[in-house]
């Protein structure tokens, strides 16, 4: 897979790492990448997905651009207020990079339409806010054998996973936990975003190009609040209704 003139010059920083260089740059342009949730998760990480030379990037969402997103969600422009948020997103991805194909999908991520919608993508790229969707996309790529890059954010604080098999997010999470927060009502400072958006891309990325080690089967847990971060394994649930067995 040739790259042009323009690539070899977008991309130069990539080709002279020796943990992505021509072949990992190649495997990303063959890539396809379905970012679920275009909110403050998702918008960072299409971004520098786009910006990494992913060759497809889908984006699931079924909102418009509110006033209160543009708090962290950098993928949006004040113009783009009461824009369907995946229209907004692939013009300004489109300008990011033109050498990537943006496909949208401006509906709910739902339980009947999951397979449908990961079918023709390689990786799925989850930052939903709510744990029911979560479970769906999960149970999703775990039948379709698809690895699935999660991240979620709440006030100041955040969290990385990949999972590829067992254990899967179900074996995290595996009830909807009762007190559930959401960033609507308790609030979340906006470059958190920002941090665990790069963060789940820089996972994509690293599994595309095979290189380093990745999360998968860890979760990285950050503070923003304390400036810290930790890395905690994650456990097969033998009894997971989703991977286990």
């Amino acid at each position: 897979m040739a790259f042009s003139d323009d690539e070899v010059e977008r991309y130069a920083r990539h080709l002279v790492l020796a943990e992505v260089g021509g072949p990992g740059q190649q495997a990303l342009k063959r890539a396809r990448v379905l970012v679920v949730g275009a909110g403050g998760v998702g918008a960072p990480a299409a971004l520098y997905l786009a910006a990494a030379g992913v060759g497809t990037l889908g984006l699931i969402d079924d909102d418009v651009v509110a006033l209160s997103n543009l708090q962290r969600q950098i993928l949006f422009a004040t113009a783009d207020v009461g824009r369907a948020k995946v229209e907004a997103a692939r013009d300004r991805l489109a300008g990011l990079n033109p050498h990537v194909a943006i496909q949208t999908f401006a509906e709910r991520l739902t339980p009947e339409n999951a397979a449908r919608l990961i079918a023709d993508f390689d990786l799925v790229l989850d930052g939903t806010d709510d744990f029911a969707t979560r479970h769906t996309v999960n149970a999703a790529c775990v039948a379709a054998g698809k690895p699935l890059v999660s991240g979620a954010l709440g006030r100041w604080s955040g969290q990385v996973g990949v999972f590829a098999g067992r254990p899967c997010y179900q074996c995290l999470t595996p009830e909807v936990p009762p007190d559930a927060e959401t960033c609507a009502r308790v609030g979340v400072v906006g470059a958190l975003a920002g941090v665990i958006g790069s963060m789940a891309a820089l996972e994509t990325i690293k599994w595309i190009a095979g290189a380093g080690q990745s999360l998968q089967g860890r979760l990285l847990i950050y503070d923003g609040l304390a400036g810290t971060a930790r890395t905690v394994r994650i456990a097969p649930d033998p009894a997971c209704p989703v991977c286990g067995g």
